[in-house]
């Protein structure tokens, strides 16, 4: 052996057996590594590239495709009901009023006590808008909303005898209830689907899924009324509020938790298993 060379020392017994034997494939390397030490976490697919066109026969508000979103929706949220706490139809009528532009955390904070102090609709029909305003003022744009509820609350006294109306026509001559608020009032509390509230979830979702191009509320209801079953449009909107707040929030969707997330296609996805389309806009 030439001077200065040192034999080479095997290593500690078993250690290299114990990570098994390496072998250059190429640029891979394979490992015959032990089963119970080859196990690695599933890799997730990779995002796909947004601006895809929708294939030619692709119809995203078919029947199937519709049903299968509906379906998808009530196994996750079988028990949707209005976030909007309230014990009659006119407290329900207030608090949608106070849910524009702010949230129902909020909007339920304040109305206990708005309640306790004036316990009817009569009671709200005595005051002067700016009496209101300081009970409502956390919930935003208090002095709008406080000439609505006193002019609802004006018009259920005297021309409906203290009673919420039950109907679309007449709910909708009473000031501050459009016509989100009067599906909101005729869906969750007298059971009746007059229509679909669209709220900047359903909105928003909506266009998502390709359920309309629209991009204005009226529109956006008529074309959920046209696709989705009459009896199923009180609970979709409550599923899909709730899925807007769960998962399919605005800025960053959790789309890789997504019940729906195989058949949609949305071009702001976070994460996505299929191409996605430069038309399912939010």
């Amino acid at each position: 052996m030439p001077r200065g060379q040192i034999p080479r020392q095997p290593s500690k017994a078993g250690r290299h057996e114990k990570f098994g034997k390496a072998i250059r494939l190429g640029s891979k390397l394979k490992t015959s590594t032990p089963a119970k030490l080859a196990k690695a976490p599933k890799a997730r697919p990779e995002k796909k590239s947004a601006g895809g066109v929708a294939p030619k026969g692709y119809n995203p508000i078919s029947p199937e495709r519709v049903k299968e979103i509906l379906k998808r929706l009530s196994e996750t949220y079988p028990d949707a009901k209005c976030a909007l706490h309230h014990n009659n139809a006119w407290e329900l009528l207030v608090a949608t009023i106070l849910s524009a532009q702010c949230t129902d955390v909020r909007v339920n904070m304040v109305t206990p006590g708005l309640f306790k102090k004036y316990p009817t609709a009569k009671h709200f029909a005595a005051l002067k808008p700016e009496e209101l305003e300081p009970d409502i003022r956390s919930t935003g744009f208090f002095r709008n909303k406080s000439k609505s509820i006193v002019g609802a609350a004006q018009a259920v006294v005297n021309e409906f005898g203290g009673e919420v109306p039950d109907d679309m026509e007449r709910l909708l001559t009473v000031p501050g209830a459009a016509r989100k608020t009067a599906n909101v009032v005729l869906g969750s509390w007298f059971g009746k689907a007059e229509g679909v509230v669209v709220d900047t979830h359903v909105h928003r979702i909506s266009r998502r899924l390709e359920l309309t191009k629209n991009d204005d509320p009226k529109s956006i209801e008529q074309d959920l009324m046209k696709v989705i079953p009459r009896e199923k449009w009180i609970d979709f909107a409550h599923q899909i509020i709730h899925h807007g707040r769960a998962l399919c929030v605005a800025r960053n969707p959790k789309c890789v938790d997504c019940p729906l997330e195989n058949i949609c296609h949305a071009a702001d996805k976070t994460w996505s298993t299929v191409d996605i389309h430069k038309a399912a806009q939010p």
